[in-house]
């Protein structure tokens, strides 16, 4: 239980604490400007509640992993077997058919292949 009174979690707290109620009194609002005709209002008088719920939930789904244990990790997904990363290589070309364009275009493949940290608008020819 202590986890849950080190400064971050008593800001957490603090926070859900003044935007619950700031969410349900703006859903209260919203309510008596649709009572009074205004009928776009309708809809922000549901819609408040719901950012209220979702505060309340994500508050109370993480003070029950901090109860649990250890933080949450995320682990990169599993490859499957036999799967590699894509590589750029040029495009094939048939005998004869050596216009500029598919020369460029492999021109820009092989620069991006021996610059791997560059970003594409890096390329020189372009």
């Amino acid at each position: 239980m202590r986890r849950l009174l080190t400064p971050a979690w008593l800001a957490r707290h603090a926070l859900a604490a003044v935007v619950v109620p700031g969410f349900l009194g703006l859903g209260w609002w919203q309510f008596q400007r649709a009572a009074s005709g205004n009928a776009l209002s309708w809809a922000y008088t549901v819609q408040w509640p719901i950012f209220a719920g979702f505060v309340v939930f994500i508050w109370w789904r993480e003070v029950r992993q901090t109860l649990r244990g250890g933080p949450v990790v995320f682990a990169p997904a599993p490859r499957a077997e036999g799967f590699r990363a894509p590589v750029l290589t040029s495009r094939p070309t048939a005998a004869g058919d050596d216009d500029a364009d598919t020369t460029e275009y492999n021109a820009y493949l092989a620069w991006l292949a021996a610059n791997p940290g560059a970003r594409p608008a890096d390329y020189p020819g372009s």
